[in-house]
């Protein structure tokens, strides 16, 4: 007849579970460690860098560009506060010129939203807002040197003003939605179709999308009203053209 467990070996299992979790906390705590001591070698190096190629960083859009995904890729958001200062990282780093370049920037992406709203309903390109505010610099004489990269940074800054300011992608276009009203399937559906084409018109959507008549004017009809489509009514069939195509052509 088998001999039961006894309390012998029911307490050495015990303690040799205690001994296991405590290992494990020891392991976990160590990596834990490590990990933040990485974070910190990250960090300082960095900063490091930082002040070496502050020049570069303020002058070059493309190495800001590099410079601030390299702080992404170890969790740093350079516009974020990072102290109890309140300051940013660029700030800290670099001083306030380029953390004062994107909120600047910032303000400029919004007045250029604003001043564009009713003929665009509040949808307008990333690259045309950039356009813009070159060719507003050049008109008084200046330059400045403000990459695509810069503009999506720039709203990003807007996020905590609770500002309704968003980036969305059409199709392979990204654009910028200054009012806080969201697109539905249908209008992003035929918003990407303009970006490609130009123009659609309803006898388009209704044999490339399958979509009946009703379907096609209430999409037509709601983008209409928010200006995000222009009418011709001179062609055979009405065109639905996007702003930004008029734009281009002139």
């Amino acid at each position: 007849m088998r001999k039961g467990v006894g309390l012998g070996a029911l307490t050495r299992n015990t303690q040799t579970s205690q001994q296991y979790a405590s290992h494990g906390q020891l392991l976990q705590k160590s990596h834990i460690d490590e990990l933040t001591t990485q974070l910190s070698v990250f960090q300082a190096s960095l900063s490091q860098f930082s002040r070496t190629h502050a020049k570069d960083i303020r002058s070059n859009p493309a190495f800001r560009a590099e410079f601030a995904r390299m702080c992404t890729a170890i969790g740093v958001d350079p516009l974020a506060s990072s102290s109890n200062r309140g300051g940013s990282f660029w700030a800290e780093m670099l001083g306030t010129s380029v953390n004062d370049f994107y909120f600047e920037l910032a303000v400029r992406v919004v007045e250029v939203c604003r001043r564009t709203r009713q003929e665009n309903g509040g949808l307008i390109a990333v690259a045309e807002v950039r356009e813009r505010i070159m060719r507003q610099d050049e008109s008084i004489g200046g330059s400045s040197d403000v990459s695509e990269d810069d503009i999506l940074r720039a709203v990003d800054a807007l996020k905590p003003l609770s500002s309704g300011f968003a980036v969305i992608d059409l199709g392979r276009r990204q654009m910028i939605r200054s009012v806080p009203k969201e697109l539905n399937t249908d209008q992003s559906t035929v918003l990407e179709a303009i970006q490609v084409l130009g123009f659609i018109t309803h006898s388009m959507l209704r044999v490339n999308l399958g979509w009946d008549g009703a379907r096609v004017q209430t999409v037509v009809d709601d983008l209409l009203s928010d200006s995000l489509v222009w009418l011709d009514d001179q062609a055979d069939e009405k065109e639905y053209w996007a702003p930004s195509f008029f734009k281009k052509s002139g």
